[in-house]
């Protein structure tokens, strides 16, 4: 039984049992020849706790795909399957559900019927949608279209529903994209501008964290949220004259969600600094502070950095997702036979494994899954970082702390009296923090840390100009992985296309192959935002320091010739991987361009 609200009455809507629903969907499958008998009495009894529908279990052993399934489900019960590609998903039928009734009821309002029956792409373009929406039934995208679940969801919305299957992945996503956090944004700027009070707070600005209820508190509130559900890494929030822009990084691209009048502008930068612990009547000094929330029961941590501009306060916004699970080095997209030297350089006993790359190329996640690789009840694994963005219950992780006299160096220092392992150093930035971590690993400890550089051997160089000595650096460090993240192409809207010249000449040049069936694109589609792209995926150029590099390094060998030398002993480069990519159709030459390429390499 499920009680919901609807307007001001209160419903009981008898629902379909799981176990009833688990028995149909049993029944369907084995009479499409899809499951044989005995793989759902394995499915069904692979979970003794009952978590999970049958369907999850099927599909997660890999019986049945889920678009396998919802075709099967469709053709039983004599409905079609709902093609978010091309479904173009009508805000006044979502705003029929909440958020929450959506998850609770598995189901997504995504347009109207016309009275005939029509589905809302053949409804005459000039009917008047209003009038439409009267008559006709409520298009919903759901995963079970049986009668008695039909009818509950009918009873939900008070009108009749036309379902439409669609698969548990692909419903999830629909859901997310169509109930946004910032849809609200507007009426809670026009309620800020509307109160004289808070007109007047960009004077005052310590008033605004007052009222939990007040607009600017809960329009950051649905900024950050949507970060969230967007997969944004990033959140800035730009003073740009009588505006203020916001935009999410989204899979390392930024992207325009907000744009909001200037007046409440500082007022939202007072609300973040209030979050983050820093002082709000500082406006002309650069601060940095950490912010700890709950949103969609994931736990969040959120790095802030203030700055001051010409318009006024910048805030950038670091989102970490707590929740997010930890990648293995399997799936982090090394090549299998570079994924197996790597895990045998970082089984060492002792040396230097460096990850070198920019800002926001997957340093960390590489570290993270390294440590998760060693981590072991016979090692002692003990970090120093700033800030963690992943806690380990069986690792020791240290926070950087200045204002309390924790530092890079400081805190490095002190491990090496805890008879550490393995340590892991969050980044070099000096270099104090470069000679103890040297040290550290000529005297028997494996040392992982990240460094900012261009590329593999560049990594040597950042360590030479630092005024760490070249014999130091030709014994200690065994390894340096240099790395990129590029965007995926969506999988959900590839085409056809011709690449420009420019691609192309860049394909040749670097040995690339065209993709078998020709080259492939995203076109862009609802589930990735029409951007043609969704997720990353790592980029890998590996440099072992065999005995002719560390005669090289210790010869201040130019950076050419040291590359030259580490390509003949097989590193394959940056380009050349993601060369690879693109001709197993994973990325386009296009992003591979965009993100890796060098001049001159």
């Amino acid at each position: 039984m499920r009680r919901m609200r609807r307007g001001s009455h209160e419903e009981t809507l008898v629902a379909p049992r799981p176990e009833e629903a688990d028995e149909r969907l049993g029944q369907i499958l084995v009479g499409a020849g899809l499951v044989q008998p005995y793989q759902l009495d394995a499915a069904r009894h692979a979970d003794p706790d009952g978590a999970g529908t049958l369907a999850e279990r099927l599909t997660a052993a890999g019986t049945v795909t889920a678009a396998a399934l919802a075709r099967a489900v469709a053709e039983h019960h004599g409905v079609e399957v709902a093609d978010f590609r091309e479904l173009v998903v009508d805000p006044q039928a979502t705003g029929l559900l909440t958020r929450e009734q959506a998850r609770g009821l598995r189901a997504l309002p995504v347009g109207f019927a016309s009275a005939d029956g029509a589905s809302p792409g053949d409804a005459d373009p000039g009917a008047d949608p209003a009038a439409d929406s009267v008559r006709g039934p409520v298009v919903v995208a759901v995963l079970d279209p049986a009668p008695e679940a039909t009818a509950a969801l009918a009873a939900a919305l008070g009108r009749t529903v036309r379902p439409l299957v669609a698969t548990a992945g692909d419903l999830d996503r629909a859901i997310d994209l169509a109930y946004r956090a910032t849809r609200e944004v507007g009426s809670q700027v026009e309620v800020y501008e509307a109160r004289d009070a808070l007109r007047r707070e960009a004077a005052r600005l310590e008033t605004v964290t007052v009222n939990e209820d007040a607009p600017v508190v809960r329009v950051v509130q649905m900024i950050i949220t949507q970060a969230l559900r967007d997969r944004a890494s990033d959140i800035h929030v730009e003073p740009t004259g009588e505006r203020v822009r916001v935009r999410y990084r989204i899979d390392g691209a930024l992207v325009e969600v907000l744009d909001l009048p200037g007046s409440i502008g500082p007022a939202v930068v007072s609300r973040v600094k209030v979050l983050g612990g820093m002082n709000i009547v500082e406006r002309r000094r650069p601060q940095d502070g950490q912010i700890s929330m709950e949103i969609d029961g994931r736990e969040v941590d959120i790095r802030v950095s203030t700055t001051a501009v010409v318009g006024g306060e910048k805030v950038v916004l670091r989102v970490l997702d707590k929740s997010r699970p930890l990648y293995s080095l399997a799936d982090l997209g090394m090549p299998a036979a570079t994924a197996e030297r790597y895990s045998r350089l970082i089984h060492a006993p002792f040396g230097m494994v460096i990850c070198a790359g920019p800002t926001g190329g997957g340093k960390t996640t590489t570290l993270y899954a390294s440590l998760g690789e060693l981590n072991s009840v016979d090692k002692n694994l003990m970090t120093i970082e700033d800030p963690v963005e992943y806690t380990f219950d069986s690792i020791n992780q240290i926070q950087i702390n200045e204002q309390a006299g924790i530092t890079f160096a400081g805190g490095l220092k002190s491990i090496l009296r805890q008879d550490p392992d393995v340590i892991l150093v969050g980044e070099i930035r000096d270099v104090d923090t470069a000679r103890i971590a040297v040290q550290s690993a000529l005297t028997g400890h494996l040392v992982l840390s990240s460094l900012h550089a261009t590329d593999a051997v560049s990594a040597l160089y950042r360590l030479l100009d630092m005024g760490i000595e070249a014999f130091l650096i030709a014994s200690s460090v065994t390894a340096v992985m240099a790395q990129r993240l590029v965007r995926r192409s969506c999988t959900s809207c590839l085409e056809p296309y011709e690449p420009s010249a420019e691609e192309q000449l860049f394909v040749r040049a670097h040995g690339g192959e065209e993709p078998v069936g020709g080259y492939r694109r995203g076109a862009g589609c609802h589930f990735c935002a029409h951007t043609g792209f969704l997720d990353r995926i790592g980029v890998y150029e590996m440099l072992v320091i065999s005995d002719e590099v560390r005669a090289m390094i210790v010869d201040h060998a130019p950076h050419d010739e040291m590359r030259r030398l580490a390509r003949r002993q097989g590193m394959r480069t940056l380009q050349e991987e993601a060369l690879r990519l693109v001709s197993a159709g994973t990325t386009t030459a296009a992003e591979v361009m965009r993100s890796i390429y060098v001049a001159g390499l």
